[in-house]
């Protein structure tokens, strides 16, 4: 049982990873230097695969430290 989980910690880590680096930055890296920030989009609400990226991005972060949790109190015995 120990085994499965740390598989599963580990899987969980490695898509939470990848998810993360697969969406793309809402700032520009010029706007870092000049402090020129346009607002003209700045509430924009996001929808498509963005909006599937930022869920599934939640869904794992949670996934993730439920599984670590289980995993110290399934160790700890």
């Amino acid at each position: 049982m120990e085994f499965i989980i740390d598989i599963f910690v580990v899987l969980v880590a490695i898509l939470l990873i990848t998810i993360v680096m697969l969406q793309g930055s809402k700032d520009d890296i010029n706007d870092a230097f000049n402090g020129s920030k346009s607002d003209l989009f700045k509430n924009q609400k996001t929808r498509g695969i963005e909006l599937f990226m930022q869920r599934t991005t939640a869904g794992l972060a949670v996934l993730f430290v439920t599984l670590v949790i289980v995993a110290v109190i399934i160790h700890s015995r």
